[in-house]
């Protein structure tokens, strides 16, 4: 029988090997393990005029189980998710929703005013608005028009 080669059907076999190690190590390191079930909290970090804002998706998680902290320039975001379990012990069929704990640290530049840093969560996104310091802001220069004055002096 004659068939139509496929180049990516190896890649794909080579995805799915390599799928099924990472599944086996999961994020201990050791082979057998039970993966720790940690995941990264994606954001988008936004330059609004003089403020940074950082929007972080948390769908599902309670305010209660949000710890944010910012120490020597680093925001940190951290907390965690319960379980859901059945009383029927229900099988997933597939599951990408993330439960357990969560960790993101992000590093701010020095400009920041720690004291003014501001974090709000509504419907499932936690949003941090963080303004720049006021000795840090950029000022505005007038620009001065026509020939510099020239203060004559006693001769000397």
């Amino acid at each position: 029988m004659i068939q139509r080669w496929d180049p990516f059907s190896e890649l794909r076999q080579i995805q799915d090997t390599m799928d099924r190690v990472w599944r086996q190590i999961g994020t201990s390191g050791r082979a057998g393990a039970p993966e720790i079930e940690a995941w990264a909290v994606p954001l988008d970090v936004i330059q609004r005029g003089d403020d940074t804002v950082v929007r972080a998706s948390m769908p599902g998680v309670s305010p209660e189980e949000i710890d944010v902290s910012l120490e020597d320039n680093v925001l940190t975001i951290k907390g965690s998710t319960a379980e859901e379990y059945s009383e029927e012990q229900d099988s997933y069929l597939m599951r990408e929703r993330r439960t357990g704990s969560f960790h993101r640290a992000l590093r701010l530049p020095e400009s920041v005013d720690p004291d003014r840093v501001e974090p709000r969560y509504d419907h499932g996104v936690l949003t941090i608005t963080i303004p720049k310091a006021e000795a840090k802001k950029a000022r505005q220069l007038r620009v001065q028009v026509g020939a510099p004055t020239v203060l004559e002096g006693n001769g000397e």
